[in-house]
């Protein structure tokens, strides 16, 4: 008997001193496991974004289309799109926009613009113009998406544009993503010389990607397309000439006075400051999601802009 009161004493020792040392573990675990970081939202990253996070727009290549309700700034991208950019910027020199109109606006898709009569000429040598569905990439840094794309080989962006590119065959092109800029033509892919173009209001319709070429995207004012009343004929076009909404001008920014200009910066695709904007939005945590997603679509990526005070010298 006093063997067995002297194995129980025992026992109930080594346990005792089992739990006592599996405590001193868990403490010391809790104690070096690092405190996970409070997750940001976009809004706080990009308020805590600095100044080389951002980017002004290229006043060579913005246009300022003049509308009723106001102006709508369009960026356009040459190095995706090269010819086609320099005949509309061209056009606009020109001044040949100045008194078209929007002619047709199809809901959840386009809204179009350009000669709805077919009366104004577009120089000879400008008329016919071999497609950029897709064009070389050069020198362009591309920004790649981490997630898988269903339209092209890779996702990403260049100079804060969406885009997508082909590395087997070097090529890349801007995407039909909400608000991107694209060059109406008919059946002879020549005849998109970027006298007709559409930007795009509805769910992104990425099935036309290298069938068209995108040469944009509108930085500011895309309400004032968006919100037009949709056209009645088919494909949205307006079939009755008061339907129409006139253009009063279409300009190159840099041929504006810089007190006129809409000064704007978007943020560069380049930056850790986007980087953690589409980790954020890639995986939202903030209190009203369950349930992440882990995953984001190129065109549901936010490409924010802000306003800017007019530079002083």
């Amino acid at each position: 008997m006093r063997t067995a009161r002297l194995c129980l004493h025992l026992l109930s020792g080594l346990l005792t001193a089992q739990i006592a040392a599996s405590a001193d573990d868990s403490a010391t675990a809790s104690a070096a496991k690092p405190t996970a970081a409070p997750t940001r939202s976009m809004a706080e990253i990009l308020a805590a974004s600095p100044a080389s996070a951002w980017r002004p727009l290229n006043d060579e290549h913005t246009l300022y289309m003049e509308m009723p309700g106001g102006r709508v700034v369009i960026e356009l991208q040459p190095a995706l799109a090269p010819r086609t950019v320099a005949n509309i910027e061209a056009l606009a020199r020109l001044h040949y926009f100045d008194g078209l109109s929007i002619l047709r606006v199809q809901d959840n898709y386009v809204t179009q613009w350009g000669d709805p009569d077919g009366v104004r000429k577009v120089p000879e040598n400008m008329q016919k113009l071999a497609p950029e569905f897709s064009v070389k990439l050069g020198a362009a840094a591309f920004t790649q998406l981490p997630d898988h794309d269903g339209y092209a080989p890779q996702a990403g962006f260049v100079d804060s544009f969406p885009a997508a590119r082909d590395p087997a065959k070097g090529t890349a092109w801007l995407t039909h993503c909400y608000g991107a800029i694209g060059v109406g033509r008919d059946n002879d892919p020549a005849s998109g010389n970027g006298a007709e173009l559409y930007a795009v209001i509805g769910n992104a319709p990425r099935h036309l990607d290298g069938n068209v070429t995108v040469v944009g995207r509108v930085r500011q004012g895309i309400e004032l397309l968006s919100s037009l009343p949709r056209g009645t004929a088919e494909l949205g076009f307006y079939d009755k000439p008061e339907q129409r909404v006139t253009i009063s001008s279409v300009q190159l920014a840099s041929a504006v006075p810089p007190d006129q200009r809409t000064h704007l910066e978007v943020l560069r695709s380049d930056s850790p400051t986007f980087t953690a904007v589409v980790e954020a939005r890639r995986n939202r945590k903030d209190d009203w999601y369950l349930r992440p997603a882990g995953y984001i679509e190129l065109c549901n990526v936010p490409l924010p802009v802000r306003t800017v005070a007019l530079p002083t010298h």
